[in-house]
């Protein structure tokens, strides 16, 4: 008998997997041919054939719903939820080779349970959906969260349009007319992007990675939870983002991280440019009118001298808009010259945002005066207050404690040193690319500003530790990995050496318990490696293309030893522990059929 498995989950993740391998299992004991169309997130969805269709002799459906219904008009057909399909599958088959009924090929037929009765489905026709996706890097989350919704959009039926805001700037950008025809907007955004255009249209705020993980239940809440917001003019960007959604999405997170969004341009190009003042020799750019001096002025004497006073500008911006930046280039910029470094730049971004943000709410002028508000009122005020208060009681303490930081950073010993870059290697690879990483790389990146550069050269190489290790693993245990997985293990091992630690989500998505804790200690031996050999980086990205570059790493030959320690450590120790699809399958049956039902 040639049969026809088609296998989908709410979530989209293991039990789409298990069960269609488990159908398979029991067709091959009963002699059937097959093939399996499954709708998940771990890999790309293969449709089945017209051919395949027309040589069938059963469809079995374990799904919720069943997308495009109308090509199995005619065939038999059977369909049930997908969690009745695993603990018992040759029963389950028996029952569709027994139950199953011609199909009369309506546009959907759908199994609804009791807990899904509140999310949409297509039986409520196609939507259109225009989304804007926007990491704090814009590289990798911004472009893979992306991609994510694009396909799980296509898969649902729905017309779906993501505009991407990277580093690069806004790409495959939304007209005005996908505006006006969009039934709803979501936008996956971890910083403040403007959303004055979708003013009138019901909104969904969520972040990059919940998007990247789980873009089907994204699109599906946003149908179900999106709203319309009240005028994007009227109200700072934190109010907009506040309607239900976490600290992350939401909160000082989401502030600090646009902020840093902001300012990473500014510490990546003025650290390039004092490492081609390296090329020249490490003192070369002592000698004024020299070619190094020019560099080292460009990027030390100017690009890293604005870069506090962007993070606390555009954390202000974050809080109150427009009004917030002036006060908040202003609070950092002192901050800068009274000592207190990004720690200082971050309180002031957060003063002068508040600050801003209470003047716009609680100032009330008379009509004719109003306009005035934002160009003179708040800046002044708002400025007053976060001057004085950096300069009389925050400046001073601040100073001292990062004084104190970058001392016991640069004269620590070898002990504290490991230490250091254990908590750092660790912290990078808990969740590539989230608010754990984020945290370690701001820590890093603000510290440049002070002279001090191991800790960035520790985060950086343990940065690059997941994707390649994960590429090494589908090498070295190719027979453990399906096709897809070892395609994916290419681009994770290149994304690797780019310093892009979102080539290992995929694998860590579908196997958290290994992937994440093994990326953990390869991060960490790499921290640890690096802070103790001394090796110091200027530039904060790049991966290993900055090597390229004399002098911008001081042990070049070290660093790569320690980024292939912890590589080797992840990708072989994962290659070792990896279950093959089949004793996967069989373990984690019991567990998924009791948590379905």
């Amino acid at each position: 008998m040639n049969v026809i498995f088609i296998t989908a989950c709410p979530s989209g993740m293991a039990t789409t997997f298990l069960a269609a391998r488990r159908l398979e299992q029991a067709a091959a004991r009963l002699g059937w041919q097959y093939h399996t169309e499954m709708h998940g997130e771990l890999e790309p969805i293969t449709p089945v054939t017209a051919e395949a269709i027309a040589a069938t002799d059963l469809i079995v459906v374990a799904a919720e719903r069943l997308p495009d219904a109308g090509r199995f008009a005619g065939k038999r057909l059977f369909h049930a939820p997908v969690h009745q399909a695993l603990p018992d599958p040759d029963g389950f088959l028996a029952r569709a080779e027994r139950e199953a009924t011609p199909f009369e090929g309506e546009t959907e037929s759908t199994v609804t349970a009791p807990s899904e009765a509140a999310l949409p489905s297509k039986s409520a026709g196609a939507k259109r959906i225009v989304a804007v996706t926007a990491c704090p890097t814009g590289v990798a989350h911004t472009f893979m969260a992306a991609e994510a919704l694009t396909q799980a959009g296509k898969a649902m039926g729905h017309t779906i349009h993501v505009e991407t805001q990277g580093s690069v700037g806004a790409q495959n950008p939304i007209s005005d007319a996908d505006i006006a025809s969009a039934d709803v907007v979501v936008l996956a955004c971890d910083i403040e992007v403007d959303d004055t255009r979708f003013a009138g249209k019901p909104i969904y705020r969520t972040g990059t990675g919940t998007a990247l993980k789980q873009p089907q239940k994204t699109l599906e809440r946003a149908l179900a939870e999106a709203q319309v917001e009240s005028s994007a003019s009227s109200q700072a960007p934190s109010q907009r983002a506040a309607g239900g959604k976490s600290l992350k999405e939401r909160g000082l997170y989401k502030h600090l991280l646009t902020g840093v969004s902001f300012m990473l341009p500014m510490v990546v190009a003025g650290g390039l440019c004092i490492a081609l003042s390296f090329v020249f020799g490490i003192k070369a750019y002592e000698d004024e009118g020299t070619l190094a001096a020019a560099l080292m002025q460009i990027g030390g004497g100017t690009a890293f001298a604005l870069m506090v006073p962007v993070l606390a500008g555009y954390i202000a911006y974050s809080i109150a808009d427009r009004p917030g930046i002036a006060p908040g280039m202003i609070g950092g910029m002192l901050a800068s010259t009274l000592g207190a470094g990004f720690i200082g730049g971050i309180l002031a971004g957060f003063l002068a945002g508040y600050s801003a943000r209470a003047v716009t709410r609680y100032v009330k002028l008379p009509a004719s005066v109003e306009s005035l508000k934002p160009i003179l009122i708040i800046p002044l005020l708002a400025s007053l207050f976060t001057g004085l208060v950096m300069i009389y009681v925050v400046g001073t303490p601040v100073a001292a404690i990062l004084s104190g930081l970058t001392g016991f950073l640069n004269s620590m010993g070898s002990t504290n040193a490991v230490l250091l870059g254990v908590l750092l290697g660790a912290m990078m690879c808990f969740d590539m690319g989230g608010p754990v990483n984020k945290a370690a790389y701001t820590f890093g990146v603000g510290l440049l500003s002070t002279e001090t550069y191991m800790p960035m050269a520790a985060i950086m190489a343990a940065g690059m530790v997941p994707a390649i290790g994960m590429g090494l693993a589908t090498f070295l245990g190719r027979g453990k990995f399906s096709q897809p997985e070892r395609e994916a293990g290419k681009a994770s091992f290149v994304l690797g050496l780019c310093f892009i630690s979102e080539g290992a989500i995929p694998f860590a998505a579908k196997d958290p318990l290994r992937v994440i804790p093994l990326s953990m200690i390869g991060g960490a031996v790499t921290g640890a490696l690096s802070m103790w050999f001394g090796i110091k980086l200027m530039a904060p990205h790049g991966g290993l293309f900055v090597l390229l570059i004399p002098n911008a790493v001081n042990l070049a030959l070290l660093y790569l030893v320690a980024i292939a320690a912890g590589s080797i450590i992840t990708g072989l120790g994962y290659a070792l522990i990896k279950r093959g699809e089949s004793s996967m399958t069989t373990t984690a049956i019991s567990a998924e059929a009791e948590r379905a039902s």
